[in-house]
C-alpha cells in the first residue's frame, strides 16, 4: 500500500498489486481530477467517516456484461405495467444524498462526505458523474449513481425505498444503452446484482477492458 503525496496526483499501477484486500494506497485527496484519474487506472475510493482515503483495485472485479442480464418473470412484468418511471441526471444531488442517508448492514455511517459529494457534483457537470433516478406516483423511490468511462459505467452506490425500484431502475438503464454500454463495474460482490447476472473476473481482465476505453466528453 502506497502513501499518496496530496500533491501530486498519482497512483501506483494497480498490476502491481496482489494484496487480497484489494487497497492499493492512502491518503491523497478528492478533488475532481484526481477522482477521474484514478477511476481511468481501474482504481476508486472506499473509506469510513473520519478516516484516511482508501483506493481500491480489488483482485477479482465484480462486473456484469449487458449480454449477462438477467431478467425474471415478475421483474419483466414490472416493467411492462410501467409501474415506475425512469430519468437520467434529472436530480443528481438528491440521489447522492439520498445513497448516503441510506442503512446499510455492517456499515458505519457513510463514505460520501461532503468534499466527495462536492467533487462527484463537478464530475457531473462535464458529463462524466451520472445518475439514474427510478420514479412512483411523482416521488423518487429509488436510484443510483456512477462514473462514465467510455463505455464503461462505473456504478457506486444504489437506494430503494420501495421495493424492486432501483433493481428495476438498473435493468431499464441496461437495456436501454445499447452499445453505448460494454461494461457495468460494480465493484464489490452482492447478492442483489449477482442475481441479475453479475460475476467476478480477474483483475487483469478488467483493467484490459478498462485500457481499451477512454471519456469521451
Amino acid at each position: 500500500m502506497i502513501l499518496l503525496d496530496q500533491n501530486e496526483i498519482s497512483f501506483p499501477d494497480p498490476r502491481q498489486f496482489d494484496s487480497e484486500s484489494g487497497v492499493i494506497a492512502i491518503g491523497g485527496d478528492l478533488s475532481p481530477e484526481r477522482l477521474l484519474f484514478a477511476y481511468q487506472l481501474g482504481i476508486f475510493p472506499w473509506f469510513n467517516p473520519g478516516e484516511e482515503i482508501l483506493w481500491w483495485c480489488p483482485d477479482p472485479r465484480f462486473v456484469l456484461f449487458p449480454k449477462d442480464l438477467k431478467v425474471s418473470k415478475s421483474m419483466r412484468k414490472i416493467l411492462r405495467d410501467e409501474t415506475f418511471t425512469f430519468t437520467e441526471n434529472k436530480c443528481f444531488r438528491q440521489v447522492l444524498e439520498e445513497c448516503a442517508g441510506i442503512f446499510r448492514k455492517d456499515q458505519d455511517g457513510t463514505w460520501l462526505s461532503e468534499g466527495l459529494v462536492n467533487s462527484l457534483e463537478k464530475l457531473h457537470e462535464m458529463k462524466i458523474a451520472k445518475s439514474i433516478e427510478v420514479w412512483q406516483n411523482n416521488e423518487l423511490v429509488g436510484g443510483f449513481y456512477g462514473i462514465q468511462i467510455g463505455k464503461i459505467f462505473c456504478g457506486e452506490s444504489m437506494f430503494s425505498k420501495v421495493s424492486n425500484a432501483s433493481k428495476a431502475g438498473f435493468i431499464n438503464f441496461i437495456q436501454n444503452q445499447g452499445e453505448n454500454l460494454e461494461l457495468i463495474d460494480c465493484q464489490a460482490h452482492s447478492d442483489h446484482l449477482e442475481s441479475l447476472g453479475a460475476k467476478m473476473i480477474s483483475k487483469t481482465e478488467y483493467l484490459k477492458i478498462l485500457k481499451n476505453n477512454s471519456y469521451e466528453s
